[in-house]
């Protein structure tokens, strides 16, 4: 028997969704613009942190309460999603990259650059609703 906790997974699929539609409104911003604004660079982070983060959260509650697994690390929680058929694998692959940037931004490297955080707001705006589109088909009230 499954011991996933659905109202968890759709909490947190929830919060994503409203980070979402807040990271929404700086799609349609300039590069120019976004580099220039310091508000428009802390709230994107903030998001994209924030979203990556609760993906991964979803991500370690699936492995360690379906299938008992603790992954070694974020990458590869979602690689073993993709493992388990949760999300498809080429999926999987495509973005178990977030876990990069969400750890410059988390950790505050010095090296993160706002041309890249730039380009994962459409990047973030794509693959997360697919994401929890795969996730929820299984794991929803």
């Amino acid at each position: 028997m499954s011991l996933i906790d659905k109202q968890l997974v759709t909490r947190k699929a929830k919060l994503i969704e409203e980070d979402l539609a807040k990271l929404e409104d700086f799609e349609a911003i300039s590069l120019e613009q976004y580099l220039k604004s310091l508000e428009a660079r802390l709230q994107v982070e903030r998001l994209l942190e924030r979203i990556i983060g609760r993906v991964i959260d979803i991500n370690y509650h699936i492995l360690r309460e379906e299938f008992k697994i603790i992954p070694n690390d974020y990458f590869q929680s979602f690689m073993q999603l993709g493992e388990k058929g949760i999300i498809s694998k080429d999926f999987a692959e495509e973005i178990a990259a977030s876990t990069g940037l969400r750890n410059a931004l988390a950790h505050e490297y010095d090296t993160v650059d706002s041309t890249l955080v730039y380009a994962s707001i459409k990047k973030c705006l794509r693959e997360i609703p697919k994401y929890l589109s795969q996730v929820l088909e299984k794991y929803s009230k």
